[in-house]
């Protein structure tokens, strides 16, 4: 279908406010809303938080407080409305009672309860639905939770920090950050968009992180996950002491994919794996990575730990700047 540049500026607004709810709604995905009557964008809407009012509700919402009347309005949405009651009432029920004439919807949603459930029940009722206006740009936005619904296993992103020569350590000092603030910023941005973190028992070891979101405003923390087969760890470390959730794995998870499948049950929806070299390594080995991290220093350690990373099944690479360091972000 050809859409207008109109309809394509609506979306993209529309995209642009689901942003808004980014790291606060797991295991929702991102939702937009726009609102437009009259060749105007009346409203806007997006799903702010776990138990808020989904996109098109607080369009809604937006809409009425401002003196706007909705009837005829078309509504732009980055995502099929849901005809459920689960936190919320259903999205298509407010559609209806906002006398919502057309309904213009970016991608379907996958979730088994909805799947197009929610299209029907529109057309049902009269409303003019048209959908795949910037399908792709939606789909990234929600990619975690896509994959989630086709696999029922976590999006699996990798962040590790080398310096000038590729050692993620330094053996002559003791554990220590070597990136800039500004970087350690952006990974608690990563942390906050992230369902669990994991490590592998040296790091806790090593390092005693605390593993939690603390630079950047947050209404929900991350779990922690600990691979931790020996049972090593200090019992005093603080991912067991801080009252923080931490699921401390015992097990020996040698092919991963079963602990995948654990969380995947637990709606960890995106898993961000800050762990060591050998934690990373046997991710890649068992091919089990969506996105590669590579953080790297201008500083170089004393007494390094040399780490080669086998990159070579990653087929996109963006290259940006977090802080003083330069960042290299590698996707399927």
């Amino acid at each position: 279908m050809a859409w207008s540049d109109e309809e394509h500026g609506y979306m993209r607004r529309a995209i642009e406010v689901a942003e808004k709810g980014r790291g606060q709604v797991r295991p929702n995905p991102l939702v937009g809303c726009v609102l437009v009557k009259d060749g105007k964008v009346i409203a806007e809407g997006w799903h702010d938080h776990l138990g808020g009012l989904h996109a098109e509700q607080m369009a809604i919402h937006d809409a009425e407080e401002k003196g706007h009347n909705t009837n005829g309005a078309t509504a732009y949405v980055t995502l099929e409305p849901c005809n459920h009651f689960g936190r919320t009432p259903p999205c298509t029920e407010a559609l209806l009672w906002a006398g919502i004439s057309n309904v213009v919807i970016a991608h379907g949603d996958p979730n088994p309860i909805v799947r197009g459930n929610g299209i029907s029940v529109l057309e049902n009722a009269g409303i003019k639905v048209e959908t795949g206006l910037l399908e792709d740009e939606a789909a990234h936005q929600m990619r975690e939770f896509l994959h989630w619904c086709a696999n029922r296993k976590p999006f699996v992103t990798v962040k590790v920090a080398i310096d000038a020569n590729g050692s993620v350590d330094d053996l002559s000092k003791g554990p220590a950050r070597f990136t800039s603030e500004e970087c350690l910023k952006e990974v608690h941005k990563l942390r906050k968009d992230s369902c669990a973190i994991l490590v592998g028992a040296n790091t806790v070891i090593r390092d005693n992180p605390s593993l939690n979101v603390r630079l950047v405003e947050s209404k929900r923390q991350p779990m922690r996950v600990i691979i931790d087969p020996n049972n090593r760890i200090n019992s005093n470390s603080k991912v067991l002491t801080d009252g923080l959730e931490t699921k401390h794995l015992t097990d020996d998870f040698r092919g991963l994919t079963a602990m995948l499948d654990m969380l995947g049950d637990l709606e960890i929806q995106r898993l961000l794996v800050e762990g060591g070299p050998d934690t990373i390594n046997r991710f890649l080995s068992s091919d089990l990575v969506d996105e590669f991290i590579l953080v790297q220093s201008n500083l170089t350690h004393n007494e390094p730990v040399k780490a080669d990373f086998d990159l070579s099944k990653f087929t996109n690479m963006e290259q940006t700047k977090w802080g003083e360091e330069s960042v290299k972000i590698y996707t399927r």
